[in-house]
């Protein structure tokens, strides 16, 4: 009797090990795809997600500390795409790094003077929030910068497919795609604008659009001048020329007068570096000895 019942258990427990991996390891089968998807799918995923996704779960929780208005979010969107940076996570990326700044300035604050100088624990965090929006500031102010030289450039291209036969709008593809990597911003700012002229957008507001994404001086007389064109049926290739060399002309005033500037900045290293150490070199020996001369008396 226990020997019958020892074969029963042991064929019925073979017979369920069987048809479990058999219905495990077939293909079509609706419980091995769960089992994979509850078992095996996640562990891979997680341990095979990239970076980037890690790093912006991090940063999502710390963009969010920080409370913020409309106007400020969007404020500060309009800096980030102004700098290059048109992404939405970007904006986590933004407001995280003032926060970790922030702690960060508080560690430090912390482990130099304990909680004994109220300066410290105000002034650190309070330069860690400033940190990250003064990189921004750089950021677009180099942008621009390179924007307004390659302006001239991109003028020039485009009065020479505006007086082969091209339209505006494919004449500012062509001379987008012509000056992808010598001034690659200005490329991409072109790119920008046929694509929502594409997209239905009127060239009015896809030009002022432009406008809104680079803050330039420059950008925005040539969209001015460009509407103004296009209003009342003048020549865009003159129109162009014209503008070019308005730009031109503007560079180079600009570059007088900053050459202008450099006798005036160059006086504060001058007092500094030079007139302060050639002070101490020539009545410094004077002095030691004239107290030598005063003290031995």
């Amino acid at each position: 009797m226990i020997l019958l019942l020892t074969i029963v258990v042991g064929i019925t427990l073979a017979a369920a090990v069987f048809f479990f991996t058999a219905a495990v390891v077939t293909p079509t089968s609706v419980l091995g795809a769960r089992l994979r998807a509850l078992g095996t799918q996640p562990t891979v995923t997680e341990a095979h997600r990239p970076f980037r996704q890690r790093f912006e779960q991090a940063m999502d929780p710390l963009s969010k500390a920080l409370p913020l208005s409309a106007a400020d979010i969007s404020r500060t969107r309009q800096w980030l795409i102004q700098a290059g940076l048109r992404e939405a996570r970007h904006t986590s990326y933004y407001q995280g790094s003032r926060v970790f700044f922030v702690v960060l300035g508080l560690l430090i604050a912390i482990g130099i003077s304990g909680f004994s100088s109220l300066s410290l624990l105000v002034g650190l965090p309070a330069l860690g929030l400033i940190v990250p929006r003064f990189i921004l500031k750089r950021m677009i102010r180099d942008r621009q910068q390179r924007i307004r030289l390659g302006l001239p450039d991109a003028l020039d291209l485009t009065v020479i497919c505006v007086e082969a036969g091209l339209a505006l709008d494919q004449a500012m593809m062509r001379v987008g795609q012509d000056l992808h990597h010598a001034h690659p911003d200005l490329s991409d700012e072109f790119h920008l604008v046929n694509l929502e002229m594409r997209a239905g957008k009127p060239r009015s507001e896809a030009l002022r659009n432009m406008v809104d994404r680079t803050g330039v001086d420059d950008i925005r007389s040539l969209v001015g001048a460009l509407i103004q064109t296009d209003r009342f049926g003048t020549s865009i290739a003159q129109s162009l020329r014209v503008h070019s060399d308005s730009l031109r002309t503007a560079r180079r005033q600009r570059a007088e007068e900053q050459a202008a500037k450099t006798t005036i900045k160059m006086v504060p290293p001058l007092v500094i570096f030079v007139l302060v150490p050639f002070l101490f070199v020539t009545v410094g020996p004077a002095l030691i000895q004239a107290y030598r001369s005063l003290t031995a008396k």
